[in-house]
């Protein structure tokens, strides 16, 4: 185990996709989203001049050597609540998007007053997918249940179903559609906030690798000045639902790699301001 500091920044990947409704894949992306974090047809510096290169206090992890199925999410439970001990924010690299359930249950604990943002093309509140209650369009409808967020945000929706607008409705949840994104401007919370990003909120031209094409998404750019204008202690997040098994010549990696720079900034700024 590496020797961390208080606020220190660790990125853990979570190979898993079981839960995903109709294409396997996302399970390969975290390995993919480190080497493109690490790709020299890059570097490491953010968009505000941030030299990740030379800054410490950020951490890439190997992923997690994760137990059979039914034994998975208390795992990624347990793991993310050691390092939140530790007064460690965790970026979590999925994986489909069930796993932010169990990262969620970690964060409430240590967290009473969470706020989540989360950038999406589905509001994943389906009550059950297939017969599935932790399917991966599923985990905000169990996490609201839960009572693991005071508030929740979704931005980038543009497939909302009747059942999961009255969901939105019971749970009182802020949703911003795709049709609205105007509306997202500079967000501002109190309190600590995680961000889940699940990679299908962008377009499908922006990030092909994904395994719902939804269009009309938000473009790379739309996504990366939400994030960068952002007001609010940033506490962790996630990126989910990146597949490479659909992806055009390391696209959407590159895209998932850009996003994570711009995330660990925001992270640490955070931790430097709180």
């Amino acid at each position: 185990m590496k020797n961390f500091n208080e606020n220190d920044v660790v990125i853990a990947g979570v190979p898993f996709d079981i839960n995903s409704s109709y294409k396997r894949g996302p399970a390969l992306a975290p390995v993919r989203i480190r080497e493109a974090l690490f790709c020299e047809s890059s570097n490491l510096y953010t968009e505000n001049r941030y030299d990740l290169g030379t800054m410490p206090g950020w951490h890439v992890l190997p992923d997690f050597l994760l137990p059979t199925r039914e034994h998975v999410f208390e795992y990624i439970e347990n793991e993310t609540t050691g390092f939140l001990k530790k007064m460690l924010r965790v970026i979590t690299l999925g994986g489909d998007h069930s796993i932010t359930l169990p990262v969620i249950r970690a964060y409430s604990c240590e967290y009473p007053k969470l706020n989540i943002l989360h950038f999406d093309a589905h509001p994943d509140l389906y009550d059950e997918f297939g017969g599935n209650p932790y399917s991966h369009a599923c985990p905000f409808a169990r996490i609201m249940e839960e009572k693991l967020a005071e508030r929740l945000v979704q931005i980038g929706i543009r497939t909302m179903t009747t059942q999961q607008h009255e969901q939105a409705r019971r749970f009182e949840v802020e949703v911003i559609e795709m049709k609205n994104i105007r509306a997202a401007g500079e967000l501002s919370f109190d309190g600590p906030v995680y961000i889940s990003l699940d990679m299908d909120c962008l377009d499908p031209a922006f990030a092909p690798g994904v395994s719902h094409h939804e269009p009309g998404g938000m473009s790379t750019r739309e996504l990366l000045e939400i994030i960068q204008n952002l007001k609010g202690c940033i506490v962790g997040a996630d990126i989910v639902e990146y597949n490479p098994e659909r992806d055009i010549n390391g696209m959407t990696g590159m895209v998932a790699g850009k996003l994570l720079k711009e995330l660990i900034e925001k992270i640490m700024e955070s931790s430097i301001s709180s």
